[in-house]
């Protein structure tokens, strides 16, 4: 089972994907995250790791729940690599940790293995990314979602067109429509109002 949410703690989740390292925006990105002045929680993409996974699953044959938990250590594997660029960051692998690395001042950045490695509200295939996982934290959080992508789409598309687009995954729409949770996409060009929402001027 996957934890509930501790000590009314509800800080902005921000999933930052992996395809940011792909467009060399990622070290501008967490540059920005670390400058935060509000409560945040990092939620990392599985990246060049979880493309690993999917080339070994090919290579030497493993089931897609298999899969599934290796691409949840990968996102663990990016979240190591992104403590290590910024002070001030932390891995957090369960509630407890988010809540104390806030308090203390620090950033967390998600490592869902331990948390949700058995959450039967996640599908354990392929259909669920990344994304699905961060808004599955937001949801046990009850906090509001930010992804982070590479790529700027229009404001007006549900979840289930997102999904249809490949910007989401197909998980995504139901977890969004079952947990209620406040979300929105922020591309390149919406990096000063990220800014903005991160000074605490407010979201959207």
């Amino acid at each position: 089972m996957a934890e509930g949410r501790k000590n009314g703690i509800s800080p902005l989740v921000i999933k930052v994907g992996g395809s940011l390292a792909e467009t060399g925006r990622l070290g501008e990105t967490l540059a920005t995250l670390s400058g935060a002045q509000i409560p945040i929680v990092i939620v990392p993409g599985g990246g060049p790791f979880a493309d690993a996974v999917r080339s070994l699953q090919r290579e030497i044959d493993f089931t897609d729940a298999v899969a599934h938990r290796l691409a949840m250590l990968a996102m663990e594997q990016m979240a190591e690599w992104i403590v290590s660029q910024r002070p001030g960051l932390k891995v957090a692998h369960s509630v407890d940790e988010i809540s104390d690395c806030i308090m203390d001042g620090q950033i967390p950045v998600w490592a869902p293995l331990r948390m949700i490695g058995d959450d039967e509200a996640i599908s354990a295939d392929w259909s669920a990314t990344s994304d699905s996982l961060a808004v599955r934290l937001a949801e046990l959080l009850d906090a509001p979602l930010i992804l982070l992508k590479s790529v700027d789409v229009a404001e007006d598309l549900s979840a289930e067109e997102l999904a249809l687009k490949g910007v989401v995954d197909a998980l995504f729409p139901d977890i969004v429509a079952r947990a209620g949770v406040s979300w929105s996409i922020f591309g390149p060009a919406d990096d000063a109002a990220l800014a903005a929402i991160l000074a605490g001027e407010g979201a959207d």
